[in-house]
Protein backbone atom coordinates (compact mmCIF):
# COMPACT_ATOMS: atom_id res chain seq x y z
CA UNK A 1 0.00 0.00 0.00
CA UNK A 2 3.09 2.26 0.99
CA UNK A 3 4.74 1.79 -2.45
CA UNK A 4 0.87 2.34 -4.05
CA UNK A 5 0.62 5.99 -2.33
CA UNK A 6 4.51 6.96 -3.01
CA UNK A 7 3.66 6.18 -6.70
CA UNK A 8 0.36 8.48 -6.79
CA UNK A 9 2.26 11.46 -5.25
CA UNK A 10 4.67 10.74 -8.25
CA UNK A 11 2.26 11.23 -10.20
CA UNK A 12 0.51 14.45 -8.86
CA UNK A 13 4.19 16.18 -8.69
CA UNK A 14 4.19 15.27 -12.05
CA UNK A 15 1.27 17.07 -13.81
CA UNK A 16 2.48 20.42 -11.85
CA UNK A 17 3.84 21.90 -14.61
CA UNK A 18 0.98 21.10 -16.92
CA UNK A 19 -1.56 24.16 -17.41
CA UNK A 20 -4.32 21.83 -17.56
CA UNK A 21 -5.87 19.74 -14.17
CA UNK A 22 -7.79 16.64 -14.17
CA UNK A 23 -9.97 15.75 -11.03
CA UNK A 24 -12.22 13.07 -10.20
CA UNK A 25 -15.02 13.24 -8.27
CA UNK A 26 -17.95 11.55 -7.46
CA UNK A 27 -16.89 9.18 -10.36
CA UNK A 28 -16.84 11.90 -12.94
CA UNK A 29 -13.50 13.12 -14.79
CA UNK A 30 -13.60 17.02 -14.59
CA UNK A 31 -10.49 18.77 -17.04
CA UNK A 32 -9.69 22.42 -15.76
CA UNK A 33 -7.21 25.22 -16.16
CA UNK A 34 -4.80 25.40 -12.89
CA UNK A 35 -3.87 29.14 -12.16
CA UNK A 36 0.02 29.77 -12.99
CA UNK A 37 2.30 31.87 -11.01
CA UNK A 38 3.73 35.17 -12.24
CA UNK A 39 7.14 33.76 -13.17
CA UNK A 40 5.77 30.90 -15.30
CA UNK A 41 3.36 33.28 -16.96
CA UNK A 42 6.58 35.41 -17.56
CA UNK A 43 8.70 32.77 -19.01
CA UNK A 44 5.94 31.31 -21.19
CA UNK A 45 5.31 35.13 -22.37
CA UNK A 46 9.19 35.12 -23.30
CA UNK A 47 9.02 31.68 -25.33
CA UNK A 48 6.01 32.87 -27.21
CA UNK A 49 8.08 35.97 -28.27
CA UNK A 50 11.02 33.89 -29.34
CA UNK A 51 9.03 31.56 -31.26
CA UNK A 52 6.92 34.31 -32.98
CA UNK A 53 10.55 35.67 -33.96
CA UNK A 54 12.11 32.74 -35.29
CA UNK A 55 8.51 31.67 -37.22
CA UNK A 56 7.91 35.07 -38.56
CA UNK A 57 8.78 35.40 -42.20
CA UNK A 58 10.77 38.31 -43.77
CA UNK A 59 8.16 40.79 -45.10
CA UNK A 60 9.89 41.25 -48.37
CA UNK A 61 12.93 43.84 -46.98
CA UNK A 62 15.57 42.12 -48.56
CA UNK A 63 18.56 41.13 -47.01
CA UNK A 64 19.07 43.70 -44.16
CA UNK A 65 22.45 43.21 -42.16
CA UNK A 66 22.73 45.45 -39.36
CA UNK A 67 26.70 45.71 -38.89
CA UNK A 68 27.20 47.15 -35.07
CA UNK A 69 30.81 48.93 -34.73
CA UNK A 70 32.79 46.91 -31.95
CA UNK A 71 35.48 48.97 -30.08
CA UNK A 72 38.88 48.81 -31.28
CA UNK A 73 41.53 46.14 -28.93
CA UNK A 74 43.77 48.02 -26.54
CA UNK A 75 46.77 50.02 -28.36
CA UNK A 76 44.95 49.64 -31.75
CA UNK A 77 44.54 52.78 -33.93
CA UNK A 78 43.26 53.35 -37.12
CA UNK A 79 45.61 54.76 -39.30
CA UNK A 80 45.34 56.78 -42.99
CA UNK A 81 48.41 55.66 -45.06
CA UNK A 82 48.80 57.63 -48.32
CA UNK A 83 51.61 56.22 -50.51
CA UNK A 84 51.70 57.58 -54.07
CA UNK A 85 54.37 55.45 -56.56
CA UNK A 86 54.77 55.05 -60.23
CA UNK A 87 52.43 52.86 -61.79
CA UNK A 88 53.75 49.74 -63.65
CA UNK A 89 52.15 46.21 -64.22
CA UNK A 90 51.76 43.97 -60.97
CA UNK A 91 52.39 47.12 -58.84
CA UNK A 92 49.32 46.71 -56.98
CA UNK A 93 49.98 43.20 -56.03
CA UNK A 94 53.23 44.20 -54.82
CA UNK A 95 51.81 46.63 -52.05
CA UNK A 96 48.94 44.70 -51.19
CA UNK A 97 51.86 41.54 -50.58
CA UNK A 98 53.61 43.68 -47.80
CA UNK A 99 50.39 44.16 -45.75
CA UNK A 100 49.39 40.54 -46.33
CA UNK A 101 52.64 39.29 -45.25
CA UNK A 102 52.65 41.20 -42.13
CA UNK A 103 48.85 39.77 -41.78
CA UNK A 104 47.62 43.14 -41.66
CA UNK A 105 43.54 43.49 -42.71
CA UNK A 106 43.06 46.32 -45.15
CA UNK A 107 39.65 48.41 -44.19
CA UNK A 108 39.35 50.35 -46.81
CA UNK A 109 41.15 51.24 -50.30
CA UNK A 110 41.21 53.37 -52.83
CA UNK A 111 43.34 53.78 -55.50
CA UNK A 112 43.22 56.49 -57.96
CA UNK A 113 45.65 55.25 -61.17
CA UNK A 114 46.27 56.86 -64.31
CA UNK A 115 49.01 55.28 -66.69
CA UNK A 116 52.33 56.10 -65.28
CA UNK A 117 51.20 57.71 -61.57
CA UNK A 118 49.37 55.74 -58.60
CA UNK A 119 47.87 57.11 -55.43
CA UNK A 120 46.76 54.76 -52.67
CA UNK A 121 44.80 55.43 -49.94
CA UNK A 122 44.87 52.55 -47.10
CA UNK A 123 43.23 52.44 -43.93
CA UNK A 124 44.07 49.74 -41.46
CA UNK A 125 43.60 49.15 -38.06
CA UNK A 126 46.63 48.31 -35.98
CA UNK A 127 49.33 49.10 -33.36
CA UNK A 128 51.93 52.17 -33.62
CA UNK A 129 55.03 50.22 -33.82
CA UNK A 130 53.52 48.03 -36.62
CA UNK A 131 52.21 50.52 -38.75
CA UNK A 132 55.84 52.52 -38.60
CA UNK A 133 57.14 48.97 -39.83
CA UNK A 134 54.83 48.79 -42.59
CA UNK A 135 55.46 52.27 -43.47
CA UNK A 136 59.49 51.81 -43.73
CA UNK A 137 58.69 48.25 -45.68
CA UNK A 138 56.59 50.19 -48.59
CA UNK A 139 59.04 53.17 -48.81
CA UNK A 140 61.75 50.65 -50.02
CA UNK A 141 59.47 49.39 -52.75
CA UNK A 142 61.00 50.28 -56.59
CA UNK A 143 59.90 53.36 -57.72
CA UNK A 144 58.16 54.50 -54.60
CA UNK A 145 57.63 58.43 -54.60
CA UNK A 146 55.96 58.83 -50.97
CA UNK A 147 54.47 57.30 -47.77
CA UNK A 148 53.17 58.92 -45.16
CA UNK A 149 50.90 58.57 -42.35
CA UNK A 150 48.19 61.37 -42.97
CA UNK A 151 45.95 60.21 -39.58
CA UNK A 152 47.21 63.23 -37.13
CA UNK A 153 46.76 65.56 -39.87
CA UNK A 154 44.44 68.12 -40.65
CA UNK A 155 42.64 66.72 -43.67
CA UNK A 156 39.51 66.38 -45.94
CA UNK A 157 38.15 63.00 -46.06
CA UNK A 158 35.64 61.63 -48.65
CA UNK A 159 34.15 58.37 -49.65
CA UNK A 160 31.41 57.27 -52.32
CA UNK A 161 28.65 55.01 -51.72
CA UNK A 162 26.30 53.35 -54.08
CA UNK A 163 23.31 52.13 -52.55
CA UNK A 164 20.42 49.66 -54.11
CA UNK A 165 17.35 49.64 -52.13
CA UNK A 166 14.37 47.38 -51.98
CA UNK A 167 11.44 49.85 -51.93
CA UNK A 168 8.01 49.32 -52.96
CA UNK A 169 5.78 52.14 -54.76
CA UNK A 170 4.20 54.21 -52.73
CA UNK A 171 4.75 56.33 -49.11
CA UNK A 172 7.95 53.88 -48.32
CA UNK A 173 9.21 55.30 -51.99
CA UNK A 174 8.11 58.79 -50.70
CA UNK A 175 10.23 58.42 -47.52
CA UNK A 176 13.18 57.28 -49.34
CA UNK A 177 13.39 60.44 -51.52
CA UNK A 178 13.04 62.60 -48.77
CA UNK A 179 15.96 61.14 -46.26
CA UNK A 180 17.67 60.91 -50.03
CA UNK A 181 17.27 64.70 -49.82
CA UNK A 182 18.10 65.11 -46.53
CA UNK A 183 21.95 63.32 -46.52
CA UNK A 184 21.92 65.18 -50.38
CA UNK A 185 22.18 61.42 -51.95
CA UNK A 186 21.59 61.42 -55.87
CA UNK A 187 19.04 59.24 -57.56
CA UNK A 188 20.96 57.30 -60.02
CA UNK A 189 18.57 54.42 -60.89
CA UNK A 190 14.55 53.28 -60.37
CA UNK A 191 13.48 49.98 -60.55
CA UNK A 192 10.23 48.58 -60.24
CA UNK A 193 10.83 47.42 -56.76
CA UNK A 194 14.56 48.92 -56.00
CA UNK A 195 15.79 52.53 -55.94
CA UNK A 196 19.86 53.19 -56.59
CA UNK A 197 21.15 56.20 -54.84
CA UNK A 198 24.76 57.77 -54.62
CA UNK A 199 26.12 59.64 -51.91
CA UNK A 200 29.02 61.33 -51.49
CA UNK A 201 30.68 62.04 -47.76
CA UNK A 202 33.14 61.52 -44.47
CA UNK A 203 32.34 58.08 -42.88
CA UNK A 204 29.70 59.15 -40.29
CA UNK A 205 27.72 60.20 -42.56
CA UNK A 206 27.91 57.26 -44.74
CA UNK A 207 27.74 55.60 -41.73
CA UNK A 208 24.10 57.17 -40.69
CA UNK A 209 23.11 56.83 -43.92
CA UNK A 210 23.16 52.96 -43.77
CA UNK A 211 21.67 52.93 -40.77
CA UNK A 212 18.54 55.11 -41.58
CA UNK A 213 18.20 53.05 -44.78
CA UNK A 214 18.62 49.73 -43.15
CA UNK A 215 14.78 49.27 -42.31
CA UNK A 216 13.66 49.43 -46.33
CA UNK A 217 16.30 46.62 -46.80
CA UNK A 218 19.61 46.56 -48.47
CA UNK A 219 20.32 45.14 -51.96
CA UNK A 220 23.44 46.09 -53.10
CA UNK A 221 26.25 47.97 -51.54
CA UNK A 222 29.56 49.53 -53.47
CA UNK A 223 31.85 51.79 -51.12
CA UNK A 224 34.97 53.26 -52.19
CA UNK A 225 38.09 53.93 -49.70
CA UNK A 226 38.54 57.12 -48.00
CA UNK A 227 40.67 60.23 -49.79
CA UNK A 228 41.98 63.02 -48.46
CA UNK A 229 44.15 65.87 -49.16
CA UNK A 230 45.12 68.51 -46.52
CA UNK A 231 43.53 71.54 -45.58
CA UNK A 232 44.85 74.69 -46.29
CA UNK A 233 47.71 75.16 -48.71
CA UNK A 234 49.35 72.13 -47.09
CA UNK A 235 50.11 70.08 -49.86
CA UNK A 236 51.12 65.75 -49.09
CA UNK A 237 55.08 65.51 -49.05
CA UNK A 238 57.46 63.27 -49.74
CA UNK A 239 58.70 60.64 -47.48
CA UNK A 240 62.25 61.83 -45.86
CA UNK A 241 63.95 58.80 -47.09
CA UNK A 242 63.35 60.03 -50.46
CA UNK A 243 66.69 61.99 -52.21
CA UNK A 244 65.61 65.77 -52.98
CA UNK A 245 65.68 66.93 -56.97
CA UNK A 246 68.60 68.96 -57.75
CA UNK A 247 67.76 72.83 -57.82
CA UNK A 248 69.84 73.06 -60.90
CA UNK A 249 67.76 70.53 -63.21
CA UNK A 250 64.04 71.46 -63.29
CA UNK A 251 61.80 69.82 -65.57
CA UNK A 252 60.90 71.23 -68.92
CA UNK A 253 57.12 70.32 -68.00
CA UNK A 254 56.75 70.46 -64.30
CA UNK A 255 54.70 72.73 -62.79
CA UNK A 256 55.49 76.33 -61.21
CA UNK A 257 56.52 76.02 -57.94
CA UNK A 258 54.84 77.51 -54.59
CA UNK A 259 55.56 78.46 -51.41
CA UNK A 260 53.33 78.16 -48.51
CA UNK A 261 51.77 81.87 -48.93
CA UNK A 262 51.00 81.09 -52.81
CA UNK A 263 53.81 83.05 -54.11
CA UNK A 264 56.28 81.58 -57.03
CA UNK A 265 59.58 80.05 -56.92
CA UNK A 266 62.54 82.48 -57.04
CA UNK A 267 60.37 85.37 -55.37
CA UNK A 268 62.41 87.37 -52.38
CA UNK A 269 60.02 85.99 -49.84
CA UNK A 270 63.34 84.46 -48.19
CA UNK A 271 61.37 80.94 -47.18
CA UNK A 272 62.19 77.66 -48.06
CA UNK A 273 60.48 76.82 -51.42
CA UNK A 274 59.20 74.02 -51.84
CA UNK A 275 60.76 72.18 -54.43
CA UNK A 276 59.77 70.24 -57.95
CA UNK A 277 57.45 67.12 -57.12
CA UNK A 278 60.45 64.81 -58.87
CA UNK A 279 63.98 63.62 -57.87
CA UNK A 280 66.89 62.70 -59.73
CA UNK A 281 69.01 59.14 -59.59
CA UNK A 282 72.45 61.51 -59.87
CA UNK A 283 73.08 64.58 -61.23
CA UNK A 284 72.59 64.01 -65.17
CA UNK A 285 70.15 61.36 -65.76
CA UNK A 286 66.38 61.59 -64.17
CA UNK A 287 64.62 58.81 -62.88
CA UNK A 288 61.40 57.63 -62.95
CA UNK A 289 59.93 60.64 -61.79
CA UNK A 290 60.59 62.79 -64.85
CA UNK A 291 56.57 64.32 -64.03
CA UNK A 292 55.22 65.70 -61.18
CA UNK A 293 52.75 64.33 -58.59
CA UNK A 294 49.60 65.57 -59.57
CA UNK A 295 47.21 63.14 -61.27
CA UNK A 296 45.03 63.39 -64.35
CA UNK A 297 41.48 63.12 -64.13
CA UNK A 298 40.99 59.74 -66.30
CA UNK A 299 43.41 56.71 -66.23
CA UNK A 300 45.04 57.22 -70.06
CA UNK A 301 44.01 59.59 -72.81
CA UNK A 302 42.19 58.56 -76.05
CA UNK A 303 44.80 57.23 -78.41
CA UNK A 304 47.04 55.41 -75.28
CA UNK A 305 44.78 52.53 -75.53
CA UNK A 306 44.83 49.95 -78.30
CA UNK A 307 41.86 49.47 -80.30
CA UNK A 308 41.33 46.18 -80.16
CA UNK A 309 41.10 46.35 -76.30
CA UNK A 310 38.55 47.34 -73.95
CA UNK A 311 37.90 47.91 -70.48
CA UNK A 312 36.07 45.63 -68.07
CA UNK A 313 34.53 46.13 -65.02
CA UNK A 314 34.10 43.49 -62.47
CA UNK A 315 32.45 43.13 -59.64
CA UNK A 316 33.72 40.79 -57.04
CA UNK A 317 32.72 39.48 -53.56
CA UNK A 318 35.10 37.84 -51.22
CA UNK A 319 35.77 37.11 -47.60
CA UNK A 320 37.17 39.87 -45.40
CA UNK A 321 40.30 37.75 -44.40
CA UNK A 322 44.00 39.21 -44.51
CA UNK A 323 45.90 38.77 -47.53
CA UNK A 324 42.80 37.92 -49.85
CA UNK A 325 43.30 41.27 -52.13
CA UNK A 326 46.87 39.75 -53.03
CA UNK A 327 45.83 36.97 -53.88
CA UNK A 328 43.13 38.36 -56.30
CA UNK A 329 45.62 40.87 -57.95
CA UNK A 330 48.18 38.52 -58.03
CA UNK A 331 46.34 36.48 -60.58
CA UNK A 332 46.04 39.65 -62.56
CA UNK A 333 49.67 40.47 -62.27
CA UNK A 334 51.10 36.67 -63.25
CA UNK A 335 49.20 37.40 -66.44
CA UNK A 336 50.56 40.84 -67.20
CA UNK A 337 47.29 42.86 -66.64
CA UNK A 338 47.59 46.41 -65.64
CA UNK A 339 44.31 47.13 -63.03
CA UNK A 340 43.39 50.72 -64.66
CA UNK A 341 40.97 51.24 -61.46
CA UNK A 342 40.61 49.04 -58.11
CA UNK A 343 38.01 49.97 -55.02
CA UNK A 344 38.11 47.93 -51.98
CA UNK A 345 35.39 48.74 -49.40
CA UNK A 346 32.40 46.54 -46.71
CA UNK A 347 29.76 45.04 -48.75
CA UNK A 348 25.91 44.38 -47.85
CA UNK A 349 26.60 41.24 -45.99
CA UNK A 350 28.84 41.14 -42.74
CA UNK A 351 32.31 39.38 -43.10
CA UNK A 352 32.22 40.41 -47.08
CA UNK A 353 33.95 42.67 -49.35
CA UNK A 354 33.59 43.88 -52.44
CA UNK A 355 36.00 44.70 -54.97
CA UNK A 356 35.25 46.78 -58.24
CA UNK A 357 38.16 46.23 -60.38
CA UNK A 358 38.56 47.64 -64.06
CA UNK A 359 40.97 45.89 -66.50
CA UNK A 360 41.68 46.33 -70.30
CA UNK A 361 41.46 43.07 -72.15
CA UNK A 362 41.03 41.82 -76.01
CA UNK A 363 37.88 42.63 -77.09
CA UNK A 364 36.93 38.58 -77.55
CA UNK A 365 38.90 35.43 -77.51
CA UNK A 366 39.51 33.16 -80.63
CA UNK A 367 36.58 31.10 -79.07
CA UNK A 368 34.33 33.78 -79.53
CA UNK A 369 33.94 34.36 -75.50
CA UNK A 370 34.95 37.39 -73.33
CA UNK A 371 38.52 38.48 -74.01
CA UNK A 372 39.09 37.91 -70.00
CA UNK A 373 36.88 34.73 -69.77
CA UNK A 374 39.88 32.63 -68.48
CA UNK A 375 41.04 35.14 -66.24
CA UNK A 376 37.54 35.02 -64.70
CA UNK A 377 38.27 31.05 -64.14
CA UNK A 378 41.35 31.40 -62.41
CA UNK A 379 39.62 34.06 -59.89
CA UNK A 380 36.75 31.88 -59.07
CA UNK A 381 39.12 29.34 -57.89
CA UNK A 382 40.63 31.16 -55.25
CA UNK A 383 38.93 30.00 -51.90
CA UNK A 384 38.19 33.57 -50.73
CA UNK A 385 36.15 34.30 -53.58
CA UNK A 386 32.68 33.93 -53.36
CA UNK A 387 31.06 35.71 -56.78
CA UNK A 388 32.25 37.08 -59.25
CA UNK A 389 30.17 39.36 -61.86
CA UNK A 390 31.16 41.06 -65.54
CA UNK A 391 29.11 43.98 -65.61
CA UNK A 392 30.54 45.12 -69.03
CA UNK A 393 27.99 44.26 -71.43
CA UNK A 394 25.11 44.65 -69.16
CA UNK A 395 23.28 48.20 -68.65
CA UNK A 396 25.51 49.57 -64.98
CA UNK A 397 25.99 52.55 -63.39
CA UNK A 398 29.32 53.85 -62.29
CA UNK A 399 30.40 56.14 -60.73
CA UNK A 400 34.20 58.00 -59.17
CA UNK A 401 34.73 60.73 -56.60
CA UNK A 402 37.63 63.70 -57.37
CA UNK A 403 38.91 66.21 -54.71
CA UNK A 404 40.96 68.56 -56.80
CA UNK A 405 42.76 72.08 -54.74
CA UNK A 406 43.39 74.64 -57.11
CA UNK A 407 45.40 78.19 -57.02
CA UNK A 408 43.01 81.04 -56.13
CA UNK A 409 43.39 83.81 -55.60
CA UNK A 410 40.28 86.10 -53.89
CA UNK A 411 39.01 87.38 -56.56
CA UNK A 412 39.34 84.29 -58.47
CA UNK A 413 36.83 82.40 -56.08
CA UNK A 414 33.31 83.56 -57.78
CA UNK A 415 35.12 82.35 -61.16
CA UNK A 416 35.83 78.75 -59.71
CA UNK A 417 32.63 78.22 -57.40
CA UNK A 418 30.46 79.24 -60.76
CA UNK A 419 32.64 76.56 -62.52
CA UNK A 420 32.15 73.96 -59.85
CA UNK A 421 28.43 74.53 -59.78
CA UNK A 422 28.01 73.62 -63.44
CA UNK A 423 29.35 70.14 -63.18
CA UNK A 424 27.27 69.58 -59.88
CA UNK A 425 30.62 69.94 -57.96
CA UNK A 426 31.05 71.59 -54.24
CA UNK A 427 33.89 73.49 -52.62
CA UNK A 428 35.15 71.95 -49.58
CA UNK A 429 37.59 73.66 -48.14
CA UNK A 430 38.75 77.45 -48.71
CA UNK A 431 42.34 78.96 -48.04
CA UNK A 432 44.23 81.79 -49.06
CA UNK A 433 45.68 81.03 -52.34
CA UNK A 434 43.94 77.47 -53.18
CA UNK A 435 40.63 75.66 -52.94
CA UNK A 436 39.49 72.61 -53.06
CA UNK A 437 36.43 71.14 -54.90
CA UNK A 438 34.80 67.86 -54.96
CA UNK A 439 33.54 66.56 -58.11
CA UNK A 440 31.18 63.27 -58.65
CA UNK A 441 30.81 61.67 -62.30
CA UNK A 442 32.06 59.15 -64.53
CA UNK A 443 35.47 59.95 -66.20
CA UNK A 444 34.82 61.93 -68.87
CA UNK A 445 33.01 64.50 -66.62
CA UNK A 446 36.56 64.68 -64.77
CA UNK A 447 38.42 65.55 -67.09
CA UNK A 448 36.31 68.23 -68.79
CA UNK A 449 36.22 69.77 -65.37
CA UNK A 450 40.09 69.25 -64.87
CA UNK A 451 40.94 70.53 -68.53
CA UNK A 452 39.05 73.85 -67.12
CA UNK A 453 41.20 74.27 -63.71
CA UNK A 454 44.41 73.51 -65.92
CA UNK A 455 44.71 77.30 -66.47
CA UNK A 456 44.31 78.40 -62.94
CA UNK A 457 47.26 75.96 -61.60
CA UNK A 458 46.05 72.50 -60.37
CA UNK A 459 48.22 71.57 -57.21
CA UNK A 460 46.98 68.81 -56.04
CA UNK A 461 44.05 65.08 -56.97
CA UNK A 462 43.01 62.48 -55.21
CA UNK A 463 40.68 60.57 -56.94
CA UNK A 464 38.66 57.04 -55.90
CA UNK A 465 38.05 54.08 -58.87
CA UNK A 466 35.12 53.52 -59.96
CA UNK A 467 32.87 51.80 -57.90
CA UNK A 468 29.78 50.28 -59.89
CA UNK A 469 26.33 48.21 -59.94
CA UNK A 470 23.94 46.76 -62.52
CA UNK A 471 20.97 48.82 -62.95
CA UNK A 472 17.44 47.38 -62.40
CA UNK A 473 16.20 49.69 -65.12
CA UNK A 474 17.56 47.51 -67.80
CA UNK A 475 19.15 50.01 -69.61
CA UNK A 476 21.75 53.07 -70.02
CA UNK A 477 23.69 54.54 -72.53
CA UNK A 478 26.24 52.03 -73.67
CA UNK A 479 23.53 49.40 -73.71
CA UNK A 480 21.76 51.35 -76.33
CA UNK A 481 24.16 52.09 -78.91
CA UNK A 482 24.33 48.28 -79.49
CA UNK A 483 20.46 47.93 -79.75
CA UNK A 484 18.83 48.39 -83.15
CA UNK A 485 16.10 51.35 -82.64
CA UNK A 486 14.43 51.04 -85.87
CA UNK A 487 14.68 53.61 -88.67
CA UNK A 488 13.10 56.58 -89.79
CA UNK A 489 11.32 56.48 -93.26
Amino acid sequence: MSILNKKLSNARSSILGCPYVRSITDGHSRVYWRKESPALQRTRADVRVRVAEATTPNQGTGDVYVIEPKPLEEGVEKHIISIFVADEPGLINRVAGVFARRGANIESLAVGLTVDKALFTVVIAGKAANVANLIKQLSKLVKVRYVEDITATNRIERELLLLKLRVQQGSARAEVLQLAQIFRARIVDVGDNTLSLSVTGDPGKLTALLKVMAKFGVVELARTGRICLRRGEALLERGTNLPESPPSSPLPNARPKTSATGQSAGSDSGEEERTADVYMVDGSASGVWDVDNVLEATYASQGQVPTDYKAYTLNIEVQDKPGVLNQVTQVFARRGYNVQSLVVGPSEREGMSRIVMVVPGKVSSPDGSSGISPLLKQLSKLVFVEDITDLTDIPFVNRELLLVKVRCSASQRGELRDLASIFRGSIVDVATASVTIEVLGKEDKMKAFTDLLEPYGILEIARTGRVAMSRDSGVNSEFLERMSMGRVL
